[in-house]
């Protein structure tokens, strides 16, 4: 991962955890979630911005987290078509402020607060 990847990485974790007091280390992608609990998110998110939206949510109707090491190896071929252009690299980036900025907006309530 890129350093600017890294940073993007804490820095948005460290906002979910002042929002939310939920701290990620990590924004990757992988993860696993009961069927039950996904659909009761409400998850909209349809592009970069997908995690983020599900890790913010999940944290705002109190849903145990657990995070797990899991290690890592450089790419062995080819070139990210995201983290390895600038382009990608903004277009991912703004679309995952704007879902951040979109769900730290939403009111609490029961329709997103689901559990």
């Amino acid at each position: 991962m890129g350093a600017h990847q890294v940073l993007a990485g804490h820095v948005i974790g460290a906002a979910i955890g002042l929002l939310y007091g939920t701290r990620y280390t990590d924004m990757c992608a992988f993860r696993a979630i009961r069927a039950e609990a996904l659909a009761g998110l409400g998850m909209r998110e349809m592009t970069y911005g997908w995690n983020l939206e599900m890790q913010m949510r999940a944290a705002r109707a109190r849903l145990r987290v657990l995070e797990v090491p899991v290690p890592y190896g450089r790419r062995v071929a080819g070139r990210s078509k995201v983290a390895g252009t600038l382009r990608g690299t903004l277009k991912a980036g703004s679309r995952i402020l704007a879902t951040f900025v979109r769900i730290a907006r939403e009111r609490r309530s029961p329709e997103n607060d689901h559990r």
